[in-house]
């Protein structure tokens, strides 16, 4: 744990001390702010929550966050520092998992400093600050999915733009497999059991329960099990690239 957080530490200041993580939060909170008053129409609803707020979070995550991570591993590889990293007491998956931790904590932040939103909406009717809160749980916990599967991507690659590109597709697939136009696209050779199986990846259907407030236990460890997956993959690949 001690060499995660060393990790951590170097990773999370790492990025402070480029323009990457302001540039991130300021975009993020711009385009927050756009989507929930302009395009979702926060006011002209009547309803005191946060429902347009958290409808365009897949949709923000898939570009922003594969921006955020696409220089994690590629940038280490184009620079030759991995191969300084590689030779400190730390393996491999401490320097993952220390990596990872330090981007999420940077979304997470950025989702904190959205908090002026939640005092528009108290300031206008009554909310349900469960319900909030339970979309912000939800939130970051997609957030970490997106990140977990941009990390993988990054890893592939000395090319930042082509892990961001790779990491967007990827997503996409993700967020999009659950719609009617993917199904749609497997409904006439695919049985019941591969059109659940292919809307089960989805995030939107995932996040759209936890948005309304309702945290449950195979939707938190869905995004859980997609964190895991992908940073173990990062792992396969990252000493695959270090054996060659």
């Amino acid at each position: 744990m001690a060499n995660i957080w060393i990790v951590t530490k170097r990773e999370f200041t790492s990025l402070f001390a480029t323009p990457v993580a302001y540039v991130f939060i300021v975009i993020f909170l711009m385009l927050s702010g756009i989507f929930t008053f302009f395009i979702g129409n926060l006011y002209e609803r009547g309803q005191a929550d946060l429902i347009p707020f958290f409808n365009f979070h897949p949709w923000l995550y898939l570009f922003l966050v594969p921006a955020i991570a696409m220089r994690s591993w590629a940038e280490e590889r184009k620079s030759g520092s991995i191969e300084l990293l590689m030779t400190l007491p730390i393996s491999v998956a401490e320097a993952v998992l220390g990596k990872f931790i330090a981007a999420w904590l940077v979304l997470g932040l950025a989702l904190a400093l959205t908090f002026p939103l939640w005092l528009s909406v108290d300031f206008l009717g009554e909310p349900d600050h469960g319900i909030i809160v339970a979309a912000y749980i939800g939130s970051w916990l997609m957030a970490g999915a997106f990140l977990a599967i941009s990390t993988c991507m990054s890893a592939f690659t000395r090319n930042q733009v082509v892990a961001f590109i790779l990491a967007v597709v990827v997503c996409f697939l993700f967020v999009v497999s659950g719609s009617s136009i993917v199904l749609d696209a497997f409904q006439p050779w695919a049985g019941n059991l591969i059109l659940d199986t292919v809307a089960s990846f989805s995030f939107l259907s995932h996040f759209e329960a936890m948005a309304k407030g309702v945290l449950a236990l195979n939707d938190v460890g869905y995004f859980f099990i997609i964190m895991v997956v992908w940073l173990y993959a990062s792992l396969i690949v990252i000493e695959q690239k270090k054996a060659d």
